[in-house]
């Protein structure tokens, strides 16, 4: 019953965070919206500070679980149409997950004012996805999938549009299915730019093109 309580609380304060800030969150509206009274709630936490990191040591592991994380890699794609596969698979659990909409609402209002939060929205929106791509597209090189080039800057090439595409959705709701098909187009467009060729056809453009 306790650990409920909790969790109850925890997913509460991610709500209320994510609509008003941690400064704009009060204790007792947080405590009323559970039916509880101030003492009730403090019995499991001791403060808005200790929800708050219990909060953010909740993030990293329900996103690693569902998204992915450097610890937990996606398998490496046997063709470039499973590449655009897993991405639009990867793309939908972030995009349609309530609880990881509202987790990047709380980065993104919070970064500013807490070290931990911005250390996070770093993560969750650049440098996580890089560390995910990097050992994805080493991977393919090795299969001879795309073309061999400095992976971490393929990573970063290919995940920083779909990232801010990813944004876009948590600010204006509406335009989700627009961004969607955006992510899949550029995610076909990045395999006809870095999708390997044969040697012999990519000599030929090359001689078309100097024409």
């Amino acid at each position: 019953m306790a650990k409920d309580t909790r969790e109850k609380i925890l997913t509460a304060a991610l709500e209320m965070f994510s609509k008003k800030g941690y400064a704009g969150t009060n204790i007792r509206e947080l405590s009323a919206s559970l039916g509880l009274v101030k003492s009730g709630l403090y019995k499991h936490f001791e403060s808005k500070e200790a929800i708050w990191n219990a909060l953010l040591d909740e993030m990293i592991e329900y996103y690693a679980d569902r998204f992915g994380s450097a610890e937990h890699l996606p398998p490496v794609p046997e063709s470039l149409e499973e590449l655009v596969i897993m991405t639009m698979r990867m793309v939908n659990a972030t995009v349609l997950d309530e609880k990881i909409v509202m987790t990047r609402k709380v980065l993104t209002i919070e970064q500013f004012r807490d070290a931990r939060a911005r250390e996070l929205a770093t993560k969750h929106f650049l440098t996580g996805l890089i560390d995910i791509f990097t050992p994805v597209f080493r991977g393919m090189m090795e299969k001879g999938l795309i073309r061999r080039d400095d992976p971490g800057m393929v990573a970063f090439v290919y995940t920083a549009p779909i990232s801010e595409l990813i944004r876009l959705c948590d600010r204006e709701p509406e335009k989700t299915e627009y961004a969607m098909v955006q992510i899949e187009s550029f995610s076909r467009h990045f395999i006809g730019i870095y999708g390997a060729v044969d040697n012999t056809k990519e000599s030929d453009v090359q001689q078309e093109v100097l024409r």
